[in-house]
C-alpha cells in the first residue's frame, strides 16, 4: 500500500506539479515545458514521478509538434528503474507508431534506441540481470550510456536495487560470485554494496546470506474447510425415512 501511495503521489512532487497531473491542465500543451523541466529535475536528483512523465507522453500524443525524442528516451530510462512495476509498458503504450521526426535539427534517435531499450526492459522483467549488464555495457548501447544515463543520477544503482528486490524475494543464501554478476560489481565494491543491503557475507565461503522475509521463506500451510450441505442432509434423512 505504501509503495502504491508513493507511486500515485511521490513526496517530492510539488503542489504545482500535483495540480498539473491531477487536474484538467494536464491536457494543456502550454504546460509541457514545466513537466519536461520536472523530468530533468528527476534525472538530476534521483527522484521519480511516473504519472507526471506519463502526462508528458499524453501531451505528445495530442500535440505531435511538441514531440521530443530525447525526453521520451529519458522517460523510458527512468521507467526501467521502477521494475517490477508496469511503468515501462505504460509509457510504451502511449508511444504511437510514427515516422521519424523530420522537423528535428538532428536525426531522430528514437527509432534506433527504442528496440534496445525494450530489450533491456525484457531482460530486467525476466530477471536476467547478468544478460542485462552485458547488453548495457556493449558497444551497441554506448550512445545510451554516453548521451543519456551518464546524466541520469543513480541510474545504475537503481537497476541494482531492482536486482536486490528479486534476490531478497528468492534467496536465503547466494554465492558472492553469482550475486556480483547480477549487480555488475566485484571485490570491495560488491562487499560495500552487500553491507548497504544489510546482508551478511562470509568471506571464507564466499556466501552471502539474506535475512528471512515473507517472500524467501517456504512454509507449509494446512487449510481445513468445513463445508455444510444442508440440502444433502435433508435428502439422506428423507431416504432413511422412506426405507
Amino acid at each position: 500500500m505504501a509503495a502504491t501511495a508513493a507511486w500515485l503521489s511521490p513526496p517530492s512532487r510539488t503542489e504545482l506539479i500535483e495540480n498539473l497531473v491531477s487536474g484538467v491542465d494536464r491536457y494543456n500543451p502550454s504546460n509541457v515545458g514545466i513537466l519536461e523541466d520536472y523530468l530533468y529535475h528527476q534525472i538530476r536528483s534521483e527522484e521519480y514521478d511516473c504519472l507526471a512523465n506519463l502526462a508528458i507522453l499524453k501531451l505528445y500524443q495530442f500535440n505531435p509538434d511538441l514531440f521530443n525524442p530525447d525526453v521520451v528516451i529519458n522517460i523510458l530510462l527512468k521507467a526501467l528503474t521502477a521494475e517490477p512495476f508496469p511503468d515501462f509498458n505504460l509509457c510504451i503504450s502511449l508511444l504511437d507508431d510514427r515516422p521519424p521526426n523530420s522537423t528535428l535539427e538532428e536525426p531522430d534517435p528514437l527509432p534506433t534506441l527504442l528496440p534496445l531499450l525494450m530489450n533491456l526492459y525484457n531482460l530486467l522483467h525476466q530477471c536476467r540481470f547478468s544478460a542485462f549488464w552485458t547488453l548495457y555495457r556493449s558497444d551497441e548501447l554506448e550512445v545510451i550510456r554516453e548521451n543519456y544515463t551518464v546524466e541520469c543520477a543513480g541510474f545504475e544503482d537503481a537497476i541494482r536495487e531492482v536486482a536486490a528486490r528479486s534476490v531478497r524475494a528468492t534467496f536465503t543464501r547466494i554465492s558472492s560470485e553469482r550475486l556480483g554478476t547480477y549487480v555488475d560489481l566485484s571485490g570491495p565494491e560488491l562487499e560495500a554494496w552487500i553491507a548497504k543491503q544489510r546482508w551478511s557475507f562470509d568471506s571464507s565461503t564466499g556466501v552471502v546470506s539474506i535475512p528471512p522475509n515473507p517472500d524467501n521463506q517456504i512454509e507449509s500451510v494446512v487449510i481445513q474447510e468445513h463445508i455444510k450441505l444442508p440440502q444433502l442432509s435433508k435428502v439422506i434423512s428423507h431416504s432413511v425415512q422412506v426405507k
